[in-house]
């Protein structure tokens, strides 16, 4: 899953342990997510939305191989 996070964080001036503060995460779970590694909750991924007044869809996507994972 793509994400817009370091995107989004460098037009607010945020580190990512400014925005880690501002979701009750660590800074590694910022950092996980915008490398792709960790996939955020639901729960978690509005409260990112909201930090940057955007939708969830507006910051997340979902990449062609992201349809090819067996649930």
């Amino acid at each position: 899953m793509k994400n817009l996070i370091k995107v989004e964080r460098a037009k607010m001036n945020l580190t990512q342990a400014d925005l880690a503060e501002k979701v009750n995460v660590s800074r590694q779970t910022i950092n996980s997510i915008e490398i792709g590694k960790f996939v955020p909750s639901t729960l978690l991924s509005l409260k990112i939305a909201a930090i940057f007044n955007s939708t969830v869809n507006e910051i997340f996507s979902l990449e062609e191989t992201d349809w090819e994972h067996k649930f």
